[in-house]
């Protein structure tokens, strides 16, 4: 009996497929639309949102932007064990949206350029690494100076966070590595020349008026500055705060008598309120927002000295962000990594970044440098804005560095 020979392939093909059900289609849509955006957005753009006036007005509060992951590189997930599209904690809760049980090394890939100073730079808060439960948007580190770590861990709890799970911040990238920051009587200098002025770098001055008539609110408004303190009440005397253009329209004003710039003193390590300045060592820095440094910023392969006069600036940088122990011995010396030595040699790039609303910004003066592993990308552009006037037509897609001009 002749037993006829039969392809599988023809035979498979003969076989009526089952249609996927509507469900299941969907579902398949879903996942494939889930993976693309997150690679989209893990290796060549993320949406970010201006939260905060530090960088006005440069860049304003609910300015939506894209952030490019391609200039400088892509960063491999260093947590990649997460929620697709939530940064650390899931939408209306404290619940963290991740999960410790992988954790991987900082790789990144080749990108476009290297950070190039005044860049507009998305990173990982530093010191964004330990918070508290009770009160997560609390400075930890502020609050561990000024009350003492176990005066903390008796009241709160203390929780940590790897480095690309901290919150984003956005700054200007006003020092790479290498260079050296100072800012003298509110004067920023780079490698002992001023820095480049930018349109839009907002100061506090100090205005005095002629008499007690105070200012017409449609007017300020119009000139584009603001209020921040009436001193004293007095309607005479008043802390303004815009750039040095609209602040020119305010002297011209017939009720104005003078007006000048509104700095801390030099030597005075903590002026208007504000927290301690990095690196919280007021015995050997005597440091403010308005005069601060000469700092150099470490940079990979160099080789610094270490003393106890200056190991404040490093200790962090040694322990957190290159993950090496640290110990201080009795003759002035520290023991690296069970090795008695006086020197350290930088294993990553640090940068320095600024706000350019520069009395209204928390930035790298008061909590230091951004290591290259905590950098996400390069703000790009601006898809969305709105204010209280509705939407800033006037700003939609358009690149930052154009609306910086």
């Amino acid at each position: 009996m002749h037993i006829p020979f039969f392809n599988k392939k023809e035979q498979d093909a003969n076989i009526p497929k089952k249609k996927k059900s509507i469900g299941r289609e969907w579902l398949d849509a879903a996942i494939f639309a889930i993976v693309a955006a997150t690679i989209i957005r893990t290796f060549f753009i993320e949406a970010y949102t201006i939260p905060t006036p530090s960088m006005e007005k440069s860049l304003l509060v609910n300015d939506y932007l894209f952030v490019s992951k391609m200039h400088y590189g892509a960063r491999m997930p260093m947590t990649p064990l997460a929620v697709p599209f939530v940064h650390n904690t899931l939408p209306f809760s404290n619940i963290k949206s991740y999960s410790e049980a992988i954790k991987a090394s900082y790789k990144r890939f080749w990108g476009f350029s290297e950070i190039d100073r005044y860049d507009d730079v998305v990173f990982n808060f530093p010191e964004g690494d330990t918070l508290l439960a009770e009160m997560p948007e609390a400075d930890y580190y502020s609050l561990k100076y000024a009350y003492g770590e176990e005066n903390i861990k008796r009241e709160y709890t203390v929780l940590s966070r790897p480095v690309d799970k901290t919150d984003n911040y956005i700054k200007r990238c006003v020092a790479i590595s290498g260079d050296v920051l100072e800012v003298k009587k509110g004067i920023l200098y780079i490698n002992n020349a001023p820095a480049t002025p930018f349109k839009h770098l907002q100061k506090s001055y100090y205005v005095r008026t002629k008499n007690n008539l105070g200012f017409n609110e449609d007017e300020l408004k119009d000139m584009d500055v603001e209020i921040m303190e009436n001193i004293h009440n007095s309607f005479i005397e008043y802390i303004f705060n815009g750039t040095e253009e609209n602040m020119a329209k305010v002297k011209a004003l017939p009720n104005v008598d003078s007006i000048g710039p509104y700095i801390t003193p030099a030597n005075v390590v903590s002026g208007r309120g504000e927290n301690v300045c990095f690196p919280r060592d007021t015995v050997h820095f005597k440091w403010n927002v308005d005069n601060y440094g000469p700092l150099t910023i470490p940079k990979k392969g160099v080789t610094v000295t270490l003393t106890p006069q200056n190991i404040a600036l490093y200790s962090r940088l040694i322990s957190m962000y290159e993950n090496h122990s640290l110990a201080t011995n009795a003759d002035g010396t520290f023991t690296i990594d069970g090795k008695k030595t006086n020197s350290y040699t930088f294993g990553m790039n640090y940068y320095w970044m600024m706000g350019d609303n520069r009395h209204n910004s928390l930035d790298s003066r008061y909590w230091g440098f951004v290591p290259e592993d905590h950098v996400v990308g390069k703000a790009w552009f601006i898809w969305m804005s709105y204010g209280k006037d509705g939407i800033r037509w006037k700003r939609l897609f358009r690149s930052v560095r154009a609306l910086e001009k």
